[in-house]
């Protein structure tokens, strides 16, 4: 269903991203924001669920800008990797390569974005600096972004047993976004992941049919 293409960006530097379409007219579409895995096997498998779906999914592979054609499994040395390189592309880059993305997709209608741990937060500052409706899954990064000015709605997944989202971290979101839907789960970080232990079905099929509805809502205008 997807193919590879280049988006460009700032200067002449291009980086490439995996699209994938739907068959008949789209309903929007949407910006895949990756974990810190870069785009494999499980972002692909997430943009062409949304492609099934009725959208055109991008979902930019942020690491080229700094090492071209990155995409790992899940362990504790990629989980090092990724995190070293998520610091050093640094969250301007990561919004500015959604923007990108964003423009590559623009007949489709109207642009959302869904993303994934890491990718969560640059979600949510893809809400704040680009006004694209955003879903954001267990964003251990947000915090610091909570006082901006939300340009377009978000909606927040969190897992209850996520040692690296506590309690009282939801509550803030809860407290500075309460008009914002954010929801928990009883599973762990990751959730949504459909390989590995952390994986919790019912809990992920419950995120995944609210996210539909919020994407139904704020692209395709349901």
């Amino acid at each position: 269903m997807g193919q590879h293409i280049n988006l460009p960006t700032s200067g002449t530097q291009c980086i490439g991203a995996y699209l994938a379409r739907p068959e008949g007219k789209p309903k929007g579409g949407i910006v895949v924001i990756q974990e810190i895995f870069g785009v494999n096997a499980h972002i692909r498998s997430v943009a062409d669920r949304l492609a099934a779906a009725g959208y055109v999914a991008v979902a930019p592979q942020f690491f080229d800008y700094l090492e071209t054609g990155v995409e790992m499994d899940y362990n504790a040395d990629t989980s090092a990797r990724g995190k070293a390189l998520v610091n050093e592309l640094g969250m301007d880059r990561a919004v500015e390569a959604v923007g990108s993305a964003a423009e590559s997709i623009a007949s489709a209608g109207k642009i959302g974005t869904v993303g994934f741990c890491w990718g969560g937060t640059v979600a949510l500052l893809a809400a704040i600096r680009l006004g694209l409706p955003s879903v954001s899954y267990y964003g251990a990064r947000n915090l610091p972004f909570l006082d901006e000015a939300l340009k377009a709605p978000v909606m927040f997944h969190f897992g209850e047993l996520d040692k690296s989202i506590p309690p009282e971290m939801v509550a803030k979101h809860r407290e500075k976004l309460p008009q914002m839907e954010i929801y928990t789960y009883p599973a762990d970080h990751a959730f949504n992941r459909d390989v590995g232990a952390q994986y919790h079905e019912p809990s992920a099929t419950l995120a995944w049919d609210r996210s539909m509805g919020f994407f139904a809502r704020e692209l395709a205008g349901a």
